[in-house]
């Protein structure tokens, strides 16, 4: 349906280029100073995605990545190298417009910074893209990634529900542990605040995963008496109503939601799903 692109859509929607090359499974890459640079289990390999992707570039942008690279030796301090990598992050999002690489050179620059925000960043960067990566070896990578940034996020601030909240939906969405597990860890923060909105959203899609749709209508009211505009979870709200059969309610939440989203595109998108129910 209609409804229920716009709230993935508007749940997990790309803010950064679309994946780059698939990697190839079975090749080996060269000893890194970060562990888990390969996933070994999954057959990953970085090195093997940022040399496809450097292969597809036009001759001018891989001069250019080949200087960038050459400027990172080990022997470089650690500003240098955190510049490099930033400079590489930047390059792979702005210019080759590769999704894998530059997450991993951000990563990369957050691991050397070790700071909680570029930490809690990159790892957001990896947990926004998981529910959409089909391929199973790059989705087990990516959540990899972030429950080892999200990790070291909380190793430098252990209060940072943010973190652990990303944390437990990256269980949930990346296939690592179990799904209680993560639930745990999101249920843990709001024992705690039960006004955090990032995890009652959390726990209202978990909800939704496992079928148990009344629960997650529960969360998503809770949400709304917190953020009565919040688009995602009014779309959300809708979707459940019309999978109910209850198509008034399903078109008060999307005429609701009509006049809160700033898209054209996906106003239209709702105008059409509201006059569909009405029929």
């Amino acid at each position: 349906m209609a409804a229920v692109a716009i709230v993935l859509l508007l749940a997990f929607g790309r803010t950064v280029p679309k994946a780059g090359p698939k990697p190839v499974a079975g090749e080996t890459t060269q000893d890194h100073d970060h562990a888990g640079h390969e996933d070994a289990a999954g057959g990953f390999s970085i090195d093997t995605v940022l040399a496809m992707s450097k292969k597809e570039l036009p001759a001018g942008q891989a001069l250019r990545l080949d200087l960038l690279e050459k400027s990172i030796t080990r022997g470089d301090v650690k500003k240098q190298r955190l510049d490099v990598y930033h400079q590489l992050a930047h390059f792979w999002k702005d210019t080759a417009k590769a999704f894998i690489p530059y997450a991993w050179f951000t990563a990369e620059s957050a691991r050397l910074e070790n700071s909680e925000k570029s930490l809690n960043f990159a790892a957001q960067i990896f947990l926004n893209q998981l529910s959409q990566v089909e391929n199973e070896p790059t989705r087990h990578w990516m959540a990899e990634q972030a429950k080892d940034l999200f990790e070291k996020t909380l190793s430098v601030n252990p209060a940072n529900d943010s973190a652990q909240v990303g944390l437990g939906a990256t269980y949930l969405y990346g296939g690592i542990g179990t799904p209680m597990e993560g639930i745990g860890k999101i249920r843990a923060v709001v024992e705690k605040d039960s006004t955090n909105v990032y995890a009652q959203m959390t726990l209202a899609t978990a909800s939704l995963m496992s079928g148990q749709q009344q629960k997650a209508q529960e969360r998503l009211e809770t949400v709304l008496k917190l953020q009565p505009q919040n688009i995602q979870a009014i779309l959300m709200l809708g979707d459940l109503y019309e999978k109910d059969g209850n198509k008034d309610q399903a078109i008060q939440w999307y005429s609701k939601a009509v006049k809160l989203v700033q898209r054209a595109d996906i106003r239209t998108e709702l105008e059409k799903r509201i006059e569909a129910l009405k029929k």
